[in-house]
């Protein structure tokens, strides 16, 4: 029985991604493109975090504190839209924001190089293309994620204050007081954890699926699908795993 593609990519896809922690770890990197890597991880991505953040704290306190208030239970709205973001809401959708902006991109640019022989090329001048184009790429992820979700957490909080008072006039001392009696200590740290597990698997699927493209640009499209598919699948399955873990 043959085996599917798509197991061979995912197998692949560790394997690079082992490289790439090796070669990251003793500092081999190509440091001329880490900059542009940061930045398109980083400040390029920002305003869609920024935007999904007040959309998504807003939404909750519609959904949630309506029905709150309703039952006299209005105090309590800041402390359970915090524990809703830092254990669940923030890391993921901003793993899912992330993989649809720079996953998309990480895939189609190692695709394209691959498939016009670029790294070939690399390889023919005695340059690992891992440690070149993978190792950046990955850095970029683990330093930009949890700082992405962090800010989504902290704009969405914000935002759900904000709406909260507006919509159901209950005072923002009463909302914060919730808050720091609900969340506990270890939440933060832990939401931390959970974005940087996502945001290496988003680095380490994207590149791999990247850099296994076959044939010509018709694949770059196909490739750049399956990443996404794969690593929202993967970072699914991982957020149940982290989830019982960190929190069960």
């Amino acid at each position: 029985m043959k085996t599917p593609r798509w197991i061979k990519r995912l197998g692949s896809s560790f394997i690079i991604g082992g490289q790439a922690v090796t070669a990251a770890a003793k500092g081999h990197f190509n440091g001329s493109d880490l900059t542009d890597q940061l930045m398109e991880a980083g400040p390029a991505s920002f305003l869609i975090v920024l935007i999904t953040g007040v959309s998504a704290g807003t939404v909750f306190n519609i959904q949630v504190a309506a029905e709150l208030s309703r039952q006299g239970l209005g105090s309590e709205v800041g402390g359970l839209l915090a524990i809703g973001l830092a254990r669940e809401i923030a890391p993921l959708l901003t793993a899912t924001l992330l993989t649809g902006k720079v996953a998309t991109a990480y895939a189609a640019q190692l695709g394209t190089m691959k498939v016009t022989e670029q790294i070939d090329a690399i390889t023919m001048l005695k340059t690992d293309p891992v440690e070149y184009l993978v190792v950046p790429r990955l850095i970029a992820m683990l330093v930009m994620a949890p700082l992405q979700c962090l800010l989504f957490f902290s704009v969405a909080l914000w935002s759900g204050q904000v709406s909260s008072t507006a919509f159901y006039s209950i005072p923002p001392n009463i909302f914060w007081n919730s808050v720091k009696s609900w969340i506990a200590i270890s939440d933060l740290p832990f939401m931390l954890i959970k974005a940087i597990v996502f945001g290496l698997q988003i680095a380490v699927i994207a590149c791999g699926w990247g850099l296994t493209t076959k044939g010509g640009a018709k694949e770059v499209g196909t490739s750049t699908t399956g990443a996404v598919v794969m690593t929202l699948l993967t970072v699914s399955l991982m957020d149940v795993v982290l989830t019982k873990v960190l929190f069960g």
